[in-house]
């Protein structure tokens, strides 16, 4: 019988990495959590849902052919490095279709080899295997453990411009599902971008809506949780700029805004659109 997907181990988000030895500290990947299955059925790789992506991949399937393995289930992510070396979000979704020879597999866990089930074995040991199956100079990778203590460690890796961390429990099992034997912190950045209008309603926390400058393309919502003379004067200036919606959005308790006011936001880096943003402030163009 072919090996079946495995629900992958999902992280649990913490406002700051844990210290102490018993964790290993690894980069958090900007990019798709992914999973290799090699059994007498072939190689394929799916997504984190279970979706079967082989034939979107078909250089890191010809790559991973290349193990040294009878059966193996090998949990990671595909990137594609930018040419500082930090996973390029933005570019993944046109290599797969355009760049195949861009896409990186980055290992991080082994659940199954050669007929075992390793997923009762200690996450240390199970990285030691996975280390010894992946060649030198290979588009499958292995994500290094990070050395030093983990508040310096994320405060390089912030600095670097890193999506984030992932801190992993050394002798976890490996359960399917969110678990806190894995938690994950992410990097923040700070950006500017356009006030599209404020979005109020009683007995709820307010937002600014926030598009990119010049296209005004909705990317999301920032919470306002500034003083309450910013959160004051926004509204007023929101009233006072008052214009249409941007075309095709339809949201009954925002007052939209004309093109003209600049915001800076702080948000998640590594998201496509905003994720946990705050507005921080904002201005006039003129």
């Amino acid at each position: 019988m072919p090996l079946p997907f495995v629900e992958p181990l999902m992280p649990t988000l913490v406002d700051k990495p844990p210290e102490g030895g018993d964790w290993i500290h690894e980069v958090k990947f900007d990019g798709y959590r992914s999973q290799i299955i090699i059994d007498e059925a072939g190689t394929r790789i799916f997504t984190r849902n279970g979706m079967d992506w082989t034939a979107k991949y078909p250089d890191l399937v010809e790559t991973a052919k290349g193990l040294v393995v009878d059966s193996a289930i090998i949990d990671g992510e595909i990137i594609v490095p930018n040419e500082a070396g930090l996973a390029d979000y933005a570019a993944l979704r046109k290599a797969i279709t355009r760049r195949q020879h861009d896409l990186y597999f980055v290992a991080f866990d082994l659940l199954h080899l050669n007929g075992h089930d390793l997923r009762d074995v200690p996450l240390e040991h199970r990285r030691e295997l996975l280390v010894g199956l992946i060649p030198a100079a290979s588009r499958i990778q292995f994500s290094e453990a990070l050395p030093g203590e983990a508040k310096a460690i994320f405060h390089l890796l912030d600095k670097a411009g890193l999506e984030g961390m992932v801190s992993k429990r050394r002798r976890s099992k490996y359960r399917s599902g969110r678990s806190i034997n894995w938690l994950k912190v992410n990097c923040y950045t700070v950006e500017e971008y356009e006030l599209l209008g404020v979005e109020r309603e009683a007995g709820k926390p307010a937002f600014a809506l926030m598009g990119e400058i010049g296209t005004r393309k909705y990317v999301g919502p920032a919470f306002i949780n500034s003083s309450r003379a910013i959160r004051e004067r926004l509204w007023k200036r929101a009233q006072e700029h008052a214009g249409p919606p941007p075309k095709g959005m339809k949201r009954p308790a925002t007052q939209w805004v004309k093109p003209g006011i600049k915001a800076r936001v702080k948000h998640l880096r590594g998201e496509e659109d905003l994720r946990h943003a705050s507005l921080q402030d904002f201005w006039d163009e003129k």
